[in-house]
């Protein structure tokens, strides 16, 4: 395995788990026994001495302590007025009955001090085992010593040991196998994921990620990087449309140009209609070159927000006008029909950026509409706003293309046709101009029958000014007729 691949990491970070939860083990079962072994005894003798103070007080408490201490393998003894008045016969290591002169003189001690209990840790001289002796003041002059070894049963405990140690050995080998098997399973689709995106970076976008695993974060991960090799590959296509549509529309005038330059200079000079006929085609091609370059700079501006509205109000009936009158000449020669109903109304917005989006809808709806060439703009009112919506009856347009009409170049047909006017620019240049605005937007489309792009437009201040003030001065001549009503009555 790779030092910094995903699959050592996981099987790493497995095995040092695995590790402190067995240290931790370790650390419990055999270092800290002792200490716990100590602390559980202290928890026994204070409830062993409540036992014996019961049964003391209770009276012919003989028989219970004997059975207390042969049950409990402790040691009892009761002193009253410092003569020994109980004591079991056990032979325990815990027992300190009856011993040295050292230990009479811890017992001697507590008898002294007042206190009503204590514990000691001690050597017990007789088997030099550590020992807990518990005293226990009964009543005046009667006391109560109870004595258990802080040893733990030898052969168990190594018996433990040992055994412990096997568990851990057998646990690590267990829990590396184990790590090994997850670190693989986590990082094979992984790798798989890595191998496949390499592809895509070189451009191979005809890749599908599926590794078949059942993690669902990875699952996740693989259908977001298939959907963006799909739109990856659709963007390449488009990138090279582009070029295409680029290339052609800058090649065809730059010909035409070049060729009847050629023509003025070689053979149409001294005809002065043949003349002025190649100087004017040669304007026409250079003018479409320009509008290209307009095109490409305008949308270029707007897609990197370099562009300032220039928001004022003006009548919006007005200049849909005129801008159909743009396309009279059009119209008279290629018979084209444009079909407008609308209503004066005030908008506030960049009127030369709306002028835009007019032109290129209308334009757009000329070179797609059907064989009646018939074109129909609407102006609706929508209250706060007023809709435009410019309809053709051509083809229409299938959903799935829909999303994309918007892009640069777009063809639905999927193959690049040269537009009869214009550069191909002009959806594209739609779209961002109306998102500037943040004003409503779409298109509807009906196979053969046509399509409507349509948008909506805010109202001028002026008109929401004056509709409030028309309300108003309705609301002040009902009152005053209301007023003139009473004062009538009251005569």
């Amino acid at each position: 395995m790779r030092k910094n691949s995903l699959k050592s990491k996981v099987w790493l970070y497995l095995s040092i788990f695995t590790l402190v939860i067995l240290g931790g083990i370790w650390f419990l079962q055999i270092l800290s026994l002792d200490m716990y072994y100590e602390w559980n005894k202290k928890s026994e003798i204070k409830g062993i001495a409540n036992k014996v103070l019961s049964a003391y007080n209770n009276g012919n408490y003989s028989d219970v302590l004997d059975s207390l201490a042969f049950k409990e393998d402790i040691c009892i003894e009761i002193t009253e007025d410092n003569n020994i008045s109980y004591s079991t016969d056990s032979i325990s290591r815990g027992c300190l009955i009856n011993n040295s002169k050292e230990i009479n003189n811890y017992k001697l001690k507590f008898m002294l001090s007042g206190e009503t209990s204590i514990i000691y840790r001690v050597i017990n001289p007789k088997f030099d085992n550590k020992t807990l002796i518990y005293g226990l003041k009964i009543d005046d002059g009667k006391y109560a010593f109870i004595s258990t070894s802080l040893e733990p049963i030898g052969s168990t405990v190594s018996a433990l040991k040992r055994q412990l140690v096997l568990i851990i050995i057998v646990v690590l080998l267990i829990a590396f196998l184990i790590a090994y098997t997850i670190s693989k399973k986590i990082s094979k689709p992984i790798e798989n994921i890595t191998k496949l995106s390499l592809k895509m970076s070189r451009g191979d976008y005809n890749i599908v990620f599926d590794s078949d695993t059942d993690i669902e974060e990875i699952n996740e991960l693989e259908k977001t990087l298939t959907s963006a090799a799909r739109e990856l590959s659709k963007t390449e296509e488009l990138r090279r449309e582009l070029l295409a549509n680029v290339s052609h529309d800058l090649k065809t005038p730059l010909t035409l140009i070049k060729a009847n330059a050629e023509m003025v200079k070689d053979l149409t000079y001294k005809d002065k209609n043949k003349r002025d006929k190649n100087l004017n085609t040669i304007t026409d091609e250079v003018d479409r070159l320009n509008l290209l370059v307009e095109d490409v700079l305008d949308l270029s501006k707007m897609q990197s927000n370099a562009v300032k509205l220039e928001i004022e109000e003006f009548n919006i009936n007005d200049m849909i006008n005129t801008i159909i009158e743009r396309f009279n000449v059009l119209c008279d020669i290629n018979g084209y029909k444009i079909n407008y109903k609308g209503f004066d109304a005030n908008v506030s917005a960049d009127k030369k950026k709306m002028e835009q989006v007019v032109y290129n809808l209308i334009n757009n709806a000329i070179n797609y509409t059907g064989e009646d060439k018939n074109i129909y703009i609407d102006l609706l009112d929508m209250g706060e706003s007023v809709k435009v919506s410019i309809r053709d009856t051509g083809n229409g347009i299938d959903p799935k293309d829909i999303e994309y009409i918007w892009d640069k170049y777009y063809k639905v047909d999927k193959k690049y046709k040269r537009v009869t006017y214009g550069t191909g620019l002009g959806l594209s240049i739609v779209k961002n101009i109306l998102m500037l605005h943040k004003f409503r937007y779409g298109v509807e489309s009906v196979k053969n029958k046509g399509t409507i792009f349509y948008f909506e437009i805010d109202k001028g201040q002026n008109i929401v000014n004056n509709k409030k003030t028309k309300n108003q001065k309705n609301e002040k001549n009902k009152k005053m007729k209301i007023s003139k009503n009473r004062k009538n009555v009251k005569k």
